[in-house]
């Protein structure tokens, strides 16, 4: 299968979706998103590594843009291929797997890197796999790991569906379980054991009083949260259990640090009988509104009627070029409380419109 970069991005976008290329099995778009590249594209390097593609100028220009996106996409529901159609409120959308989360994003920076002839900043894409599971396989992880010296930059743009608003930033997400002890009996001679899911009882009701706090950063407002998300006990039905785990999901703002967030919720349940334990972490992203590329394409978006600057609550990859000192943002067409569903769709004037903004930015024009 071929597509055609110089397409209009929304045809590009249906051909992405046409592709099925859920995480683990990306290789068959990977092979599309390259020889595409290789063919239809002037003076890039272009590079594979595993099911990564990788492609960057070297004009010599004062800055250098990141477009990444991944390639990958949830399991397939019935969505593939995809479908055009009128919404209710009268706008054509696209529907399929993906076309949120986060193929119309890939089209974007495919169509441009093929159609904007005289860039005013070098410019690096990235197309990777393996973004909507574990971390171990995410394929920007593994080039951060192999090929670091791909990932520098003066901002980093991710094609996560944002509305065609810039995202800025994100959120750092923790799990940790909190385990209750008791004494396992009979249930007929309950008295005689210690109901380890009754000793949860506590842990439940700090979690039910807890307030979020809000902080403002460079204008963007983050809501933190606490939540109980999963819950593990019992041995039978008539066994009083003497072991119980509550999973716990903490979303911080990024003036918290990893150890500043361990801390906070260690003082949320102190006190409790309970043994603690961080199952995994990843810190937040700094907005790095301030950097002078980050401002240029906030006055492009904002100059082409987009949403402007808003956080980014969920956790994206942004995350590991803030961690570089690299500004970053989450930057794309579609609603992401649309991403994973079963409708999953985009409207088709938001990637026209995304396109539009990016296109101003990347050539210096203000038209």
């Amino acid at each position: 299968m071929t597509i055609d970069l110089h397409a209009d991005p929304i045809t590009l976008t249906a051909a992405l979706v046409d592709i099925p290329s859920v995480s683990r099995d990306e290789a068959a778009v990977t092979d599309v998103v390259e020889r595409a590249l290789r063919e239809q594209t002037t003076g890039f390097e272009i590079l594979r590594h595993g099911n990564v593609v990788l492609a960057r100028t070297h004009r010599g220009l004062p800055t250098r843009v990141i477009l990444a996106g991944h390639l990958d996409t949830v399991p397939i529901a019935d969505n593939v291929p995809g479908r055009f159609a009128v919404n209710a409120a009268g706008e054509r959308v696209l529907y399929g797997c993906g076309s949120v989360d986060m193929k119309s994003g890939d089209a974007v920076f495919l169509h441009l890197a093929a159609t904007v002839a005289d860039p005013v900043h070098d410019l690096t894409l990235i197309f990777y796999d393996g973004e909507e599971i574990a971390a171990e396989f995410n394929g920007l992880g593994h080039i951060e790991r192999d090929l670091p010296e791909w990932l520098a930059g003066d901002l980093a743009v991710l094609g996560e569906p944002s509305g065609g608003w810039i995202e800025a930033g994100c959120q750092g997400a923790m799990r940790i379980g909190l385990r209750t002890s008791g004494v396992r009996a009979h249930a007929a001679r309950a008295w005689l054991g210690d109901n380890a899911i009754h000793r949860l009882a506590p842990i439940l009701r700090r979690l039910a009083d807890y307030r979020a706090r809000e902080v403002d950063i460079d204008g963007c407002v983050y809501r933190e949260g606490l939540s109980a998300v999963r819950v593990e006990a019992g041995v039978a039905g008539n066994v009083v259990p003497d072991a119980a785990e509550l999973e716990v999901n903490f979303r911080f703002a990024p003036d918290r640090t990893i150890d500043q967030a361990v801390e906070h919720v260690r003082e949320v349940f102190a006190g409790l009988e309970l043994s603690f334990e961080v199952i995994d972490a990843a810190p937040g992203a700094l907005p790095g509104l301030t950097a002078t590329a980050a401002k240029d394409l906030i006055a492009s978006v904002q100059r082409h009627g987009g949403g402007g600057v808003r956080a980014k609550y969920g956790w994206t990859d942004v995350s590991r070029f803030a961690a570089r000192g690299i500004p970053a943002v989450n930057f794309g067409p579609g609603d992401p409380n649309l991403a994973h569903k079963r409708d999953e769709h985009v409207p088709v004037d938001q990637i026209t419109a995304v396109t539009a903004m990016l296109r101003s930015y990347l050539s210096g024009t203000p038209d």
